[in-house]
């Protein structure tokens, strides 16, 4: 009798504040969360997962000496994607980040991939841009990720210890020369001889993953491979 008034009590609710989709707008129905059904199944997956040369791990040769990297989606102006990745980070959506995080974990256990990471690192922000937002979207998805996963969330080691300015208009170089020493490290020595799984939203230079990645790889014996949840080509 209570699940059946609950029940009655939420489809009330929904008539005045209705669940929409963060990735179509439509109104979700009974028993779908964040994402509708049609773009659960429509949304272009990139399956890089199962490549080891596929076009997230090219974009970073030669720059940085990662182990694997790939994302989870495609990103496409105007797209599903675009509007997924925008209410993550301006909507107040940070349990779409854990969503996004099981999901993608979802795959990587169908590779085994989750047995040689020690630990899930996610791109941290500016703590200007944290109390501004209230979350960090990187550490949303880290966390799904390392709960669907089984493996220690590591978000007290890399540190981001500069404001940075927007990187939006900025090239690739413009990108990478504004993110020079603007991540630290604490505790590094707890580090040493890891793999670690370092997690953004979107890659598109890749310059704060570069640059993350970098100061990570300073820790002796240390492994790094990259996960985004999107990659914009």
């Amino acid at each position: 009798m209570v699940s059946t008034v609950k029940k009655y009590a939420e489809d009330f609710l929904s008539l005045f504040f209705p669940d929409l989709c963060c990735a179509c707008g439509d109104h979700l129905v009974s028993h779908e969360y964040q994402l509708c059904t049609n773009c659960l199944y429509d949304l272009p997956y990139t399956n890089f997962y199962r490549q080891a040369d596929n076009p997230v791990a090219r974009h970073f040769w030669g720059r940085i000496p990662v182990q694997s990297a790939f994302a989870y989606l495609y990103f496409h102006k105007q797209g599903k994607v675009q509007n997924i990745i925008h209410h993550l980070k301006y909507k107040n959506r940070p349990l779409l980040g854990n969503l996004l995080g099981e999901m993608c974990a979802r795959d990587l256990k169908t590779v085994d991939y989750a047995s040689a990471i020690d630990l899930i690192v996610p791109v941290p922000l500016h703590p200007s841009r944290l109390k501004s937002r209230g979350y960090n979207q990187s550490h949303c998805i880290a966390e799904g990720l390392a709960s669907a996963l089984q493996i220690p969330l590591g978000d007290q080691y890399l540190h981001r210890s500069k404001p940075t300015s927007t990187q939006t208009h900025k090239g690739r170089f413009e990108r990478f020369e504004n993110m020079i020493e603007v991540f630290s490290l604490e505790n590094a020595s707890d580090l040493a001889g890891k793999h670690v799984l370092l997690v953004d939203d979107v890659i598109t230079t890749g310059a704060t993953l570069e640059a993350c990645a970098l100061s990570l790889l300073q820790v002796p014996g240390m492994q790094v491979s990259i996960l985004a949840i999107a990659y914009a080509e």
